[in-house]
């Protein structure tokens, strides 16, 4: 794999700037399952090979059943996960792929059915901050670690 630029080390206050929106989210009313859901949807749709494998981890350390996350990428088909974990997963895919139709009205309803405007701000924040995170991994060509 070619060597390409090191952002942290290219363009540190860039980087100590997502850090600070990691900060930020990590004192969000998401629980630690519910943000890896986030992560790892993203990343899978994004096909970043090292976040899916950082947050795969991350998730099985939280208590993440390894069924679920071989599903996620088909959790419209499966009942495990909750009608709120849906909701979620609908908003971080639309998200995601805002150049299809945005996050649509439907998708919106449904998530304020189960969340406070305050937190669907952290959910589409968090989905804005690990596509963020993507899109560095994946033009920087961050390898998997071994």
């Amino acid at each position: 794999m070619e060597n390409r630029v090191k952002i942290n080390e290219a363009h540190p206050a860039a980087y100590k700037a997502m850090y600070a929106l990691e900060a930020a989210l990590a004192t969000s009313s998401l629980t630690k399952n519910q943000k890896e859901l986030i992560k790892i949807r993203a990343s899978q749709i994004n096909a970043c090979a090292f976040c899916i494998d950082m947050h795969t981890k991350d998730a099985i350390k939280n208590g993440e059943t390894t069924q679920r996350i071989f599903l996620l990428n088909a959790w419209r088909e499966t009942d495990l996960f909750s009608a709120e974990e849906k909701a979620i997963l609908a908003v971080t895919e639309e998200v995601t792929l805002i150049h299809q139709h945005g996050l649509t009205a439907a998708t919106y309803q449904a998530i304020s059915r189960y969340f406070s405007e305050e937190v669907i701000a952290q959910i589409i924040m968090a989905v804005v901050a690990i596509n963020a995170w993507n899109r560095i991994a994946i033009s920087s060509l961050t390898p998997v670690p071994r």
